[in-house]
């Protein structure tokens, strides 16, 4: 089980290659995280997954400077996340 970070913390952790790796899944858009880490904007279900699960690639690869984003931090209403399952991360996220 991996400890857990927000998104602010994530990106002010996170060197300028690791913040564009994480943009991918956001259409390359460094500046959309900032406003998901801000709360100006939420993330839809699927998009708050997919962050989850790169955020935990790269959090692996980062001897322990960096943890996983959990799903539920970034949407308005985390309770849609209550019992569903996680699914196993796959080698690479698609956007």
């Amino acid at each position: 089980m991996f400890l857990c970070m927000e998104l602010k913390e994530f990106l002010r952790a996170a060197t300028k290659r690791e913040r564009a790796e994480i943009a991918v899944v956001c259409n390359d858009s460094v500046s959309y995280l900032y406003q998901l880490a801000g709360r100006h904007r939420y993330a839809s279900a699927l998009l708050a997954t997919r962050i989850e699960q790169i955020t935990r690639q790269v959090a692996t690869r980062s001897d322990g400077r960096l943890k996983v984003v959990p799903r539920d931090s970034l949407v308005r209403y985390p309770e849609i996340f209550v019992g569903v399952l996680e699914q196993p991360d796959a080698d690479t996220v698609r956007p």
